[in-house]
């Protein structure tokens, strides 16, 4: 399945075509985390032209449940950032699909967009066909479906008004550190499922940098930012 199936895909098709062209062997992707990494020594000095105060965090998965359960809207910054036009838990903006008001909240405070915009469930992979009407994982956030009847009053932050979602299943092996973030939140609220939007706001691109992060945390309602192993909070 290919992740960016628009203009953003035509550089990566005429790679796959000159490949196919020269007999070359194409290998499947299974992941889209090609971008640059960003280390924690880079993200210190970033805090620190910031201005901000931060600290340091053992286990930022965990951390970062706790605040998501209490109803707080997170910034997620870490490893390399994705490929295509979703963010996938990399350079995210998560909260609990479970608070009714969560999609109006992020739209109005965070994302400064129409309020009738909605957003999507990142789901444990192994626990997506207890949930959704979907025959197979969906690590691109690329397929809508039907959101199980007894599951959409639980997650109303994440199901449209015709009861689908645009799914991104997570897979353990793939992606550690997202996959134990939505682990601990449902060690917490028992349900395997965190609201996930891109990491910026209505017109300008996701963010990249730890400066583009802070700078958007800053302007936003965003409660808290964990970049890498860092917490920042207002």
């Amino acid at each position: 399945m290919q992740p960016a199936a628009s203009d953003r895909g035509l550089a990566l098709g005429c790679a796959l075509y000159g490949a196919y062209y020269r007999n070359e062997k194409i290998a499947p992707i299974n992941h889209v985390f090609y971008g640059p990494k960003i280390s924690n020594k880079q993200i210190e000095n970033s805090i620190k032209l910031s201005g901000f105060k931060s600290k340091h965090l053992d286990d930022p998965a965990e951390k970062a449940a706790k605040f998501l359960v209490e109803g707080k809207i997170l910034a997620w910054f870490q490893g390399k950032s994705e490929f295509g036009p979703r963010a996938l838990g990399h350079r995210s903006i998560l909260a609990d699909p479970g608070y009714t008001n969560m999609k109006d909240l992020i739209n109005s405070k965070v994302k400064f967009r129409e309020e009738f915009r909605p957003f999507a469930p990142s789901v444990l992979e192994e626990k997506y066909k207890n949930i959704f009407d979907l025959n197979e994982p969906s690590p691109y956030m690329t397929v809508a479906c039907n959101v199980k009847n007894e599951w959409r009053s639980k997650i109303p932050a994440t199901t449209h008004i015709n009861n689908t979602a645009r799914v991104q299943t997570v897979n353990g092996k793939i992606d550690p550190l997202y996959h134990s973030l939505i682990k601990s939140l449902e060690n917490l609220n028992g349900r395997p499922i965190v609201l996930n939007t891109s990491f910026n706001i209505r017109g300008q691109p996701i963010v990249e940098t730890p400066l583009e992060a802070i700078s958007t945390f800053a302007g936003t309602g965003i409660d808290y930012l964990i970049m890498g192993n860092y917490l920042l909070e207002k």
